[in-house]
């Protein structure tokens, strides 16, 4: 029996979600194992994934075609849970740091790719409104890729870094924009294009006006009752039931899912909940955003490459070309210094992830041709495979030029080393855990002796102060890794504990150390049995009865006037002897 028939066989039972799931899961991390090695990035594992689906017979397997059907909307979920997050991560805040390089390079970069690409659109015989989604789509690059790729290579402050994130929020805008105004553009709003265009910018900004202001007077109030609760449970469902509701809204007025679900985001990415909404909603993004890939993935026929390798090559060339040259000039005309230009250039000289969610949303309104869909997505595929390989190469050519004096050096402008956010430009500070009367005696003695601190705390009216009071904080939980990484615990100094839940302490150190091996962590302990837990994970440890015996050993000699008794000593010996 082919050993395709005997898996459609064994598979018939099944339901073709989960079929789908165990295969997609299981050559998920199978692949992304072997590309971890090589120091490639994981949304390339996934593409790999579903090309190795579609194209090595186990379609049967994972479901036939009932299978399409699920993984598309998985896919959607995918999208929407993208857009939902991307709205949390825009800040007006980042904006008007790096206003002059989003707004001017960000908008030099789009122009003049899609200038490029449009002319060359046209000149093959496409139609001017397929010209223009193409242009965009092309000029988008992958900012989750970059983003990563910088994180990587240890340099997620380089001015590089700082350039690229720039750019990225201008892409990010002109996605909103352009998913709003695709009807109008293949001639399916109302009125004359210009019209259908004007009118569906005006639906989308007073869609996001009345969100801002349901959230405002709805949504927060909501968000606060449920952070007194305390329960990561209900806080995570009401995360997913604002998402799922907005984005509805936004479909049911004829605007997108993507669009509501980027309103939902940006409802509450200035709110003190924001962080905790990442950290909660990252790990349920990142499995949809994989199946998305998957998605890209099982379109990809291997046939087309084999046959049309060359223009796949030249596709490619072409695009690192363009946008890296493009990216390249930009960044050198606001003066960025030559390696960091270069690598600026690599980690945005790809499509990305956006300019395949413009070409699906796209392809809702206007049948494009397979053959050009198949190019741009294998070009996507091999493009952001490349990237993290071309930043680690400009490096070594950014020397080289210098040597051979090609470039003059330049200093980098102060507007584009602005930080985004007090935050991201922590350096070897003290991350707090609670903020109870330890947390708070902690806190005010580190920040008298000059030392940068940021408080974790999971109680909604204390952050709120905090924030008032112009303290770093976080309402984020110690024991989520997202949680970490928004803290920079890679930076810091050290963590202390200050709550005496031994349990939740011993669950996030293992992170922590993950993160910064040689971080000094402090720690709470009520009983003898949790300050060995404690100090096995090599965790200084407070003894809370210890010390509470010691401070009330102090005060009744001071009481019968024996100033020569030690009351650290009596009690050390006390304990030992019980």
């Amino acid at each position: 029996m082919p050993v395709a028939s005997f898996l459609a066989a064994s598979a018939a039972d099944v339901s073709p979600l989960f079929a789908l799931l165990s295969l997609v899961l299981i050559l998920a991390v199978l692949v992304s194992l072997v590309l971890i090695r090589f120091r490639q990035s994981l949304l390339v594992g996934y593409l790999l994934c579903g090309v190795v689906i579609a194209n090595a017979g186990l379609m049967p397997f994972a479901g036939g075609s009932e299978a399409d059907a699920v993984i598309t909307h998985l896919a959607e979920i995918g999208v929407i849970l993208l857009m939902f997050t991307l709205g949390i991560e825009f800040s007006l805040g980042e904006l008007s740091h790096l206003w002059r390089m989003a707004l001017l390079g960000g908008g030099l970069q789009v122009l003049l790719t899609s200038a490029v690409t449009v002319a060359a659109a046209l000149a093959l015989g496409f139609q001017a409104a397929e010209a223009t989604v193409l242009a965009v789509a092309v000029a988008l690059s992958s900012t989750a890729v970059a983003m990563k790729s910088f994180q990587d290579l240890g340099q997620p402050n380089n001015p590089a870094a700082r350039a690229a994130l720039s750019v990225a929020l201008f892409q990010d805008l002109l996605v909103i924009v352009f998913i709003l105004i695709l009807p109008a553009i293949f001639g399916q709003g109302e009125g004359s294009v210009v019209t259908g265009i004007g009118w569906a910018i005006l639906k989308g900004l007073l869609f996001l006006g009345g969100a801002l202001i349901l959230g405002r007077y709805g949504i927060t109030p909501l968000l606060h009752a449920v952070a007194r609760t305390r329960s990561r449970e209900l806080f995570t469902l009401t995360v997913v039931a604002l998402c799922s509701g907005v984005a509805l809204a936004g479909g049911a007025l004829d605007l997108s899912l993507a669009l509501g679900a980027f309103a939902a985001g940006l409802v509450v990415s200035e709110s003190i909940y924001s962080h905790r909404i990442m950290a909660d909603i990252l790990p349920f993004k990142d499995l949809f955003l994989a199946i998305f890939f998957i998605s890209v993935g099982l379109q990809i026929e291997l046939s087309v490459v084999a046959a049309e390798w060359s223009k796949v090559l030249i596709g490619c060339v072409l695009i690192f070309a363009l946008k890296g040259g493009v990216v390249f000039g930009i960044t050198r005309l606001m003066k960025l210094p030559l390696r960091p230009a270069l690598l600026t250039a690599a980690s945005l000289a790809s499509t990305g992830e956006f300019s395949l969610v413009l070409m699906g949303k796209a392809g809702e309104y206007h049948r494009f041709d397979p053959a050009l869909i198949q190019l741009l997505l294998i070009c996507s595929a091999v493009t952001m495979g490349l990237v993290p390989t071309l930043m680690r190469a400009s490096g070594p050519i950014g020397r080289t030029l210098e040597k051979r004096g090609w470039f003059s050096s330049r200093k980098p402008g102060s507007e584009t080393l602005a930080p985004t956010k007090a935050i991201k430009e922590l350096a070897d500070h003290a991350v707090i855990c609670g903020y109870g009367p330890v947390g708070h005696a902690l806190n005010e003695a580190l920040k008298r002796c000059g030392v940068d601190t940021l408080v974790l705390e999971l109680n909604s009216d204390t952050v709120r102060q905090l924030k008032k009071e112009g303290q770093l904080v976080l309402f984020a939980d110690a024991t989520h890794p997202e949680a970490l990484d928004l803290a920079g615990i890679g930076r810091a100094r050290l963590v202390a504990f200050t709550f005496p839940a031994v349990d939740m302490t011993c669950q996030a150190v293992p992170l922590v150390r993950e993160r910064n091996p040689g971080i000094i962590l402090f720690g709470r302990a009520k009983y003898p049995a949790e300050i060995e837990r404690l100090r096995a994970l090599d965790v200084e440890t407070i003894h809370d009865e210890r010390e509470s015996a010691i401070a009330m050993v102090r005060q009744a000699m001071r009481s019968y006037e024996r100033a020569d008794i030690d009351p650290e000593e009596v009690v050390r010996s006390i304990m030992a002897a019980g």
